[in-house]
């Protein structure tokens, strides 16, 4: 929770400078990975090279993504999805995907063992007076 407030006023700070302003209102998950040591590299390639282009392919939109200056082995990330009952299907597609399958496992023996640990969620709605819906 400590890291939550200034995640959403830099979340909030980055899109009011965009003007970044959805007409319709969406549904939020901001996900908290913690890796085992010295595994966070592997979890970025394996954002950078594979997981972001498979969300987008099952309908997840990339909001943003950060590590915590205080909080080794950390990746902080926000999603959107038009609603509940959408992320849920989303998520159902993205972890049926044989490709993302494939891809958890070679990460898994690129690394030399499991990278990700401790995966924490927090699903969030806009208030009214939000930048960003």
């Amino acid at each position: 929770m400590k890291m939550l407030k200034p995640i959403l006023t830099l979340l909030t700070l980055l899109l009011m400078t965009t003007n970044t302003i959805q007409a319709v209102d969406r549904f939020f998950e901001m996900r908290t990975y913690t890796t085992n040591e010295g595994k966070l590299c592997d979890l970025h390639k394996r954002f950078r090279d594979h997981t972001n282009r498979l969300f987008k392919k099952h309908g997840m939109e990339l909001v943003g993504y950060w590590t915590p200056n205080d909080k080794e082995e950390t990746l902080v990330y926000i999603l959107a999805y038009p609603s509940l009952e959408a992320r849920d299907k989303s998520w159902k597609a993205f972890r049926d995907d044989p490709e993302w399958q494939n891809v958890y496992k070679q990460s898994h023996i690129d690394a030399g063992g499991k990278i990700v640990k401790a995966v924490d969620s927090l699903f969030l709605n806009p208030t009214d007076y939000s930048p960003i819906k």
